[in-house]
């Protein structure tokens, strides 16, 4: 009885009701929304694309196992490598209506991810894939930039954290039925690509259609004080100037230096899981997109009151000295998965995953926001997309260019790529730890002293 009472007054606690009545209107908006604007997400959605392009072109005419590898590693990078231009969205939307730039850039990504699903059965149709992909990607790098702003002017910082948690719950839930419901498609006809992908772009037109009603506080105000703010805090299209956000904040560059350590490792995780799981493992899709996608999509909800409790308490510095380490402990477990050959250890690296994601979701949307001055939100957030999707552009292809390098020297040795995984994924831990012992310390140093 007590457990189910539980389970009721977490489910209650996603109703509009539970938050401030100056909330309620945004927040249910956006909420409802996210029922459905995961639906083509989740089709995308990199560990899933990553399997299905291994797995749906392999033996296909004219197409070399080397570059069907790369063309995973093209997908698994589309996400972070579509952060580089995330700079871009944010200065074509200065001075303008946000919501109604966010819902533009939705319906464009709902129109790429329905192109995703007319690619032919042939090499053309691994290109098209690849950079519909991307371009999907790239559209929704603009929202995931601008959603900041709305977030900071719709809701106070007390419950921000608690409303990114309920929307990051909703999309892992939809991300987790999106995955199951492809792989068990496509464990059964593999022509079902070609409607699933239609299918799950019109489910993302109806959230799109219900977030266009979401209103931004204080819009009109904020137009105006981007349209006449001098060019020292406004944005620029080149994204050489987060130099100039970096270079004003050290302790947000020495943050930046270890997340973007920590985040290659993590980067470099995904490609070569899709290959080995098809390589070594030969899983089929629904298998497969189990344990890249559904089993961390179906962790993060449990998990993410956990992490906001402490993120709500801590700076960000010291959440990701603790949240690092679950990520290492997914490395390591993905590595000797791989060099064991035994399954089961894959499951459990994938519920490691789903640890680390519950919190990196929150930190990922949150984190810039303890660095950040006031009215530069969208600016830090901008640093922080551009810098993952410089990284991300890096690892999947390191990762499968080392796979590649050791595989062709002894066939199997690819696997061994995970060890730099985990390497970097230590240093970028220890980088965050000692970053929290100085935080602490400085915070030591400011408490008045008491004399004797």
């Amino acid at each position: 009885m007590t457990s189910l009472k539980g389970v009721r007054g977490a489910i209650a606690s996603f109703h509009p009701k539970a938050l401030p009545p100056m909330l309620r209107a945004s927040y249910g908006r956006e909420l409802l929304s996210w029922w459905f604007l995961p639906f083509m997400l989740g089709a995308i959605e990199a560990g899933a694309m990553g399997n299905i392009v291994r797995k749906a072109f392999d033996g296909v005419a004219g197409v070399s196992i080397t570059e069907l590898n790369f063309a995973v590693a093209a997908v698994v990078a589309a996400p972070s490598l579509a952060n580089i231009i995330s700079f871009a969205w944010a200065s074509l939307a200065w001075g303008k209506d946000k919501i109604r730039f966010i819902v533009g850039l939705q319906v464009a990504t709902a129109i790429c991810v329905c192109l995703v699903g007319m690619a032919p059965e042939n090499r053309f149709g691994l290109y098209w894939i690849v950079a519909w992909v991307i371009l999907s990607r790239a559209c929704w790098t603009g929202v995931i930039t601008l959603r900041t702003t709305v977030w900071a002017n719709n809701y106070p910082r007390a419950d921000r954290t608690k409303i990114a948690g309920r929307l990051a719950t909703v999309q892992s839930i939809m991300f987790a039925v999106v995955g199951v419901g492809i792989g068990q498609a496509m464990d059964y006809n593999e022509e079902s690509f070609h409607w699933l992908f239609p299918l799950s772009a019109m489910a993302g037109l109806i959230g799109v259609t219900i977030y266009r009603r979401v209103r931004l506080r204080g819009q009109r105000r904020l137009a105006r004080s981007e349209k006449s703010g001098s060019g020292e805090h406004g944005l620029s299209m080149n994204p050489l100037s987060i130099f100039r956000v970096l270079a004003g904040d050290p302790r947000y560059t020495r943050f930046q230096i270890s997340m973007f350590i920590f985040g290659l490792g993590n980067l470099m995780l995904t490609a070569p899981l899709a290959i080995v799981l098809h390589e070594k493992f030969h899983v089929g899709y629904a298998l497969g997109i189990l344990i890249t996608t559904t089993i961390p999509a179906v962790l993060v909800p449990t998990l993410i009151p956990m992490w906001g409790r402490l993120l709500a308490r801590t700076h960000v510095i010291q959440f990701r000295s603790i949240h690092a380490w679950s990520y290492v402990s997914a490395s390591l477990m993905f590595l000797l998965a791989a060099v064991t050959g035994f399954l089961p250890l894959m499951f459990i690296a994938s519920a490691l995953t789903g640890l680390g994601n519950a919190g990196g979701v929150l930190a990922w949307n949150l984190g810039h926001q303890d660095f950040a001055p006031p009215g530069r939100d969208s600016q830090y957030m901008g640093v922080h997309v551009t810098l993952t999707g410089i990284r991300g552009l890096m690892a999947p292809f390191l990762a499968v260019g080392i796979y590649q390098l050791l595989d062709s020297g002894s066939p199997g040795a690819g696997i061994w790529v995970f060890i730099v995984c985990l390497v970097l994924n230590v240093v970028g831990a220890v980088g965050f730890w000692r970053m929290a012992t100085d935080l602490h310390q400085e915070q030591i140093d400011a408490l008045p002293s008491v004399r004797t």
